[in-house]
C-alpha cells in the first residue's frame, strides 16, 4: 500500500474510548482529503456508537499536524471531506459531537494543527509539542477557527500577539496560558490522555454530554442573571434528572457500589 492509498487516519476503540490517529507521518500529518476523511468519519463513527463515551485524537510520527497540505493546496486539490464540506477543515473544526474530544498532541501542531487542538474540548501535550498560527507569515489567515477560538480560550492580548506575529509557543507556555490542560513526558502522552478520557467515561454519559453542551453554548448569551440563559440552561440540563442513569447514580451511592451507566 502506498502513502496515498493508506488511510489518512486510523480508528480504534479501547473500552469506552475511541482513539483516532492521524496517519500521514511522511507529510507531518498535514491535512489532505484522505486525512480529513479519516478524522471526520472517525468522529461521526464515535458519535453514533453508544458504547463510546470519549474520543482521543492523536497522530503518528514526530508531528501532530503541520496544518493544511500546502502542496495539495497549490495543486488546487479539494482537502475537504467528500460529501461533508460542512464539517470544515480536517473534517473536525466545524463538526461538533456530543462526546468529549481530547487532543493528545505528540509533536508540533502548526496552523491547522493548532486549530484542530482548539476544536477539541481538552488537550494533553507532550513536552516536545509546540503550537502556533503562522498563517500570516505565508500570506494566509487562520480561517479554520483559529482567530475565532483562540481569544475564547486564552487572554485576548495573548491571542492577538500569537495570531498577528505567527510565533510558536512551547508546550510549557501553552499550558501556562491555558491552551492545553497539561504537559507530560513524550512517552507518557497516550497514557495521560487515555487516563483523562477514562475519568470522563467513568461518569454518566448523558450527564457528561449535557454538561459539555451547556459549557460550549453559554457563550451565546449575556449575563448569567438574564432569564434567557437560565431558560436554555434548564432545557439542556434538567432532562438529565429524569433519566434512568440519574436514578442509578442515586441508588448506587446509597448502596455504596459503582454505578452501571446505560446512557438512558
Amino acid at each position: 500500500m502506498t502513502a496515498e492509498e493508506k488511510p489518512g487516519a486510523l480508528y480504534e476503540v479501547r473500552g469506552h474510548i475511541a482513539v483516532i490517529t492521524l496517519n500521514r507521518p511522511e507529510a507531518m500529518n498535514s491535512v489532505n482529503r484522505s486525512l480529513a476523511t479519516g478524522l471526520g468519519h472517525g468522529l461521526d463513527r464515535a458519535e453514533q456508537d453508544p458504547e463510546v463515551r470519549a474520543v482521543v485524537v492523536t497522530a503518528t510520527g514526530r508531528a501532530f499536524c503541520a496544518g493544511m497540505d500546502l502542496k495539495a493546496f497549490a495543486r488546487g486539490e479539494d482537502v475537504s471531506v467528500e460529501g461533508h464540506a460542512e464539517w470544515g477543515f480536517a473534517g473536525m473544526v466545524r463538526h461538533p459531537i456530543s462526546k468529549p474530544v481530547i487532543a493528545a498532541v505528540n509533536g508540533f501542531a502548526m496552523g491547522g494543527g493548532t486549530e484542530i487542538v482548539l476544536a477539541a474540548d481538552l488537550a494533553v501535550a507532550a513536552e516536545s509539542a509546540s503550537f502556533g498560527l503562522p498563517e500570516v507569515k505565508r500570506g494566509l489567515v487562520a480561517a479554520a477557527g483559529g482567530v475565532l477560538r483562540l481569544p475564547r480560550q486564552i487572554p485576548i492580548r495573548l491571542a492577538m500577539e500569537l495570531a498577528l506575529t505567527g510565533r510558536a509557543v512551547t508546550a510549557a507556555e501553552a499550558a501556562e496560558i491555558g491552551l492545553v490542560n497539561r504537559v507530560v513526558a513524550d512517552d507518557a502522552l497516550m497514557d495521560a490522555a487515555l487516563e483523562l478520557a477514562e475519568q470522563i467515561a467513568a461518569n454518566a454519559p448523558l450527564a457528561v454530554q449535557a454538561t459539555k453542551r451547556m459549557i460550549l453554548e453559554q457563550a451565546r448569551f449575556g449575563s448569567d442573571l438574564d432569564d434567557e440563559i437560565w431558560q436554555h440552561h434548564d432545557r439542556v440540563l434538567l432532562p438529565v434528572f429524569q433519566t434512568k442513569d440519574a436514578m442509578e447514580g442515586a441508588v448506587a451511592f446509597a448502596e455504596k457500589r459503582p454505578p452501571v451507566w446505560r446512557g438512558e
